[in-house]
């Protein structure tokens, strides 16, 4: 691989993440400001939708018709005009448009995930190159959140306006990518592959099915972080929620190297308890933390990312792949997306926010009491690590509090209790060292 290829699909990467990065972690947050706080959960609830139909639409026609690297181009220049009409549909307060404009940008977005695999794959020469590209994803995913909370826009319509010039630059950088023909061109149709047959075959297995049935229904309680601690962090005092939230992502890279090393000591069953585990203890830290506002304790449910996240994720995705046989580990891999980061967050979504209507009217009253901080762009780096309690009436801090203490503490209890199940029902021998 060139040196020039090896720089434009580093850049691949690093735009491919910024770009959902810019919206998505503050996303409940810029809602809650502009007093839409009733469509969080459904502005979310697009994501894991679009990741159950862009697969069976437009992934089906890029993968046959057209070279990847140009669907890709396309796909993010139309993805980034229907960003563009997000902040005046929040100006209008016209929810049900932005909730589609959201849905319809996910549509073009879900499918460009497997087409930037896929122009990467395609194009180097040794995949122990693939981790040194894809590592930039994560770095473009931290930069958007430390952008945005440098700018001091987390809870900014704005968001999305980065959101649609990131994606117009990736979409120029895409036409520019080395030329990737369609992986299925000439290629009769399979509807058997497509609705991942041979890796539903594999439910029949036990093990299998336990460690399916269970990772979705753990992506159930993972929901409520994604979309709404954006909306917890500013009520507690948090300076540059973005920024904060980043913290995370910088975690996950620091067990992503050590999961090697975890897997051949612990196996796959106590890493994936442990990952489920550490939700629990996420969600339990923020619960127990909102009445008093113990900074450290919340601090901790965010640093817990890295575990949260590569000890279930990262190790399902390899326990997958040592499960299925070769030529059917792209179809299970499909099937863990679909159940997980699909029906399971699907699921999530929906229910986290049926449950923040419970909370709504207090979280509301408190949020339009607080002042969000204006800042220097270089000074947001500190404010990251600063959390001033709120000077507002006191019994808003009160009842908004130990509302989002019951809130936490349901997906905690959740978490707690499929672990359990996991824990006595999941049993099954894999190579470690493989």
């Amino acid at each position: 691989m060139t040196k020039n290829n090896y720089i434009l699909l580093s850049a691949m990467m690093f735009l491919q993440l910024f770009v959902w990065g810019t919206w998505f972690t503050t996303l409940g947050f810029a809602l809650s400001a502009n007093e839409m706080s009733d469509i969080i959960g459904k502005a979310y609830a697009a994501v894991p939708l679009a990741a159950i139909i862009a697969p069976l639409s437009v992934g089906l026609i890029a993968d046959r018709f057209f070279n990847c690297e140009k669907t890709m181009g396309v796909l993010h220049i139309v993805g980034g005009a229907l960003l563009l009409l997000a902040p005046k549909l929040i100006a209008d307060g016209n929810s049900n448009a932005l909730s589609w404009i959201i849905t319809c940008h996910m549509l073009c977005y879900m499918p460009t995930l497997a087409l930037s695999n896929t122009v990467a794959f395609s194009n180097i020469s040794d995949q122990n190159i693939f981790p040194k590209l894809r590592v930039w994803g994560t770095i473009g995913w931290i930069a958007a959140g430390l952008l945005v909370g440098g700018l001091g826009w987390s809870s900014s319509p704005k968001i999305f306006t980065l959101g649609a010039i990131s994606a117009f630059m990736l979409g120029a950088l895409s036409f520019a990518m080395p030329k990737t023909p369609p992986p299925a061109k000439g290629k009769p149709f399979d509807l058997g592959t497509l609705l991942m047959v041979d890796a539903f075959k594999m439910l029949a297995n036990p093990p299998f099915l336990v460690f399916i049935v269970c990772s979705a229904l753990v992506c159930i309680p993972l929901a409520y972080y994604y979309a709404y601690t954006a909306v917890f962090l500013p009520q507690l005092g948090f300076q540059a929620t973005a920024s904060t939230m980043t913290l995370g992502q910088f975690s996950e890279i620091f067990f992503m190297l050590l999961i090697p090393f975890f897997y051949r000591k612990l196996g796959v069953k106590n890493m994936i308890l442990i990952g489920m585990i550490a939700w629990a203890a996420r969600y339990a830290l923020f619960a127990y933390g909102a009445p008093d506002q113990v900074i450290w304790m919340v601090f901790g449910g965010v640093l817990l990312h890295g575990i949260c996240y590569d000890f279930f994720f990262v190790t399902g995705f390899m326990y997958t792949d040592n499960k299925a046989p070769k030529e059917v580990r792209s179809q299970a891999q499909s099937l863990l997306v679909f159940f997980t980061q699909g029906i399971g967050m699907y699921i999530g979504y929906k229910v986290a926010g049926a449950k923040f209507a419970a909370l709504k009217e207090s979280s509301d009253n408190l949020a339009g009491a607080i002042t969000v901080p204006k800042f220097e762009f270089w000074e947001s780096f500190g404010k990251m690590f600063v959390a001033v309690k709120p000077e507002v009436d006191g019994t808003l801090v009160e009842a908004a509090m130990t509302q989002w203490k019951i809130f936490w503490n349901f997906p905690a209890l959740l978490s707690v209790g499929i672990a359990v199940i996991f824990g006595i029902a999941f049993w099954d021998k894999v190579k470690s060292e493989d």
